[in-house]
């Protein structure tokens, strides 16, 4: 049985996320004639064939083997090309190494797009699913770190980053990818997207959780009367840490909803930050451990307690305790 043939979408908005990245690399890769794609052997899955079918002589599969993947980005880089590296989240970390002393090290312009991150890859397992990739990433002196929170975000934010100085890693789920932006949503890097306001807690979320997050905030409204803001921190690195202060002494208490492990990820970067500026309380409603095989990655956000009635019940929880201390 041969391989099911995905077309290039024609917009991001009714797409995968990693679709719309596919879509993005097409339209950069005719208005830059210096732009490279390579990829590990994962050219359909990561959909780098929408780049490798319009820009064949553009295109290179280096096999499985991640750490040539860094290395040769690396030296495309240095020769004057715009390269632009795909892989599985997951086997991008096997290549920590090569990115840290070849593409961070030397401030190289190459593009790391990491997809199926998180949960997203239900079926393959533990093995394939990336829950240390943002802390990984985000300890790299020169890295930015980009976690769209759906299709059109991220395919606005690979063509918004196109002429960014430096290495950026983008985190990219599979296919699930449940609508918070539009394509007209302006990306701006470096600053925290402010989604809904509110007085008696924040959110700050990330990526499919962000969904999530506006969804539970208007249980807690509609069931309990709380008032929960829902920041969207696209760019966990650099931290908008003007935006985090605000948002910290605004509403008193915090909440960091993601899909990572706790240590190291976006409630490491927000707790750090606020702890230099303004200590205020932060609760992480996070990945518990590693996943598993699923039939769906929305029985692994169930079973790690990440969906919207999970998150709103955590958080009803907390403010509550809260309230009685104060």
């Amino acid at each position: 049985m041969g391989e099911i043939i995905v077309s290039c979408p024609r917009s991001p908005e009714d797409s995968s996320m990693r679709d719309a990245v596919g879509l993005a690399l097409v339209e950069l890769g005719g208005v830059d004639e210096g732009m490279v794609v390579v990829t590990a052997d994962v050219a359909h899955s990561t959909r780098a064939t929408f780049f490798a079918e319009r820009y064949p002589e553009r295109f290179v599969n280096v096999g499985i083997a991640e750490q040539d993947l860094v290395c040769f980005a690396a030296g495309l880089a240095l020769a004057g090309k715009k390269p632009y590296a795909l892989a599985f989240s997951m086997f991008m970390m096997r290549a920590w190494e090569q990115i840290r002393n070849t593409i961070d090290r030397m401030n190289l312009d190459v593009r790391l797009i990491a997809t199926h991150s998180g949960f997203s890859d239900h079926a393959d397992g533990e093995s394939h699913q990336s829950l240390e990739d943002i802390a990984l990433m985000r300890s790299l002196h020169n890295m930015t770190v980009i976690v769209p929170a759906d299709a059109p975000q991220a395919y606005n934010a690979v063509k918004a980053m196109h002429r960014w100085r430096g290495p950026v890693y983008f985190r990219i789920g599979r296919d699930y990818s449940p609508r918070v932006t539009s394509i007209d949503t302006p990306f701006h890097p470096g600053r925290l997207q402010l989604l809904r306001e509110g007085s008696d807690a924040a959110i700050v979320s990330c990526g499919p959780l962000l969904a999530h997050s506006l969804k539970a905030a208007e249980m807690l409204r509609h069931n309990y009367s709380l008032d929960i803001a829902v920041a969207n921190m696209h760019t966990v690195k650099p931290v908008d840490a003007e935006g985090l202060e605000k948002l910290a002494r605004e509403t008193g208490l915090l909440f960091v909803v993601e899909e990572h492990g706790r240590r190291g990820g976006v409630y490491g970067a927000v707790t750090e930050t606020l702890a230099e500026r303004y200590p205020a309380p932060v609760h992480p409603i996070t990945a518990k451990g590693y996943g598993r095989s699923a039939r769906s990655v929305q029985d692994l956000y169930t079973l790690h307690d990440l969906t919207p009635e999970a998150i709103a019940r955590r958080i009803l929880e907390v403010v509550m305790e809260w309230r009685r201390r104060a």
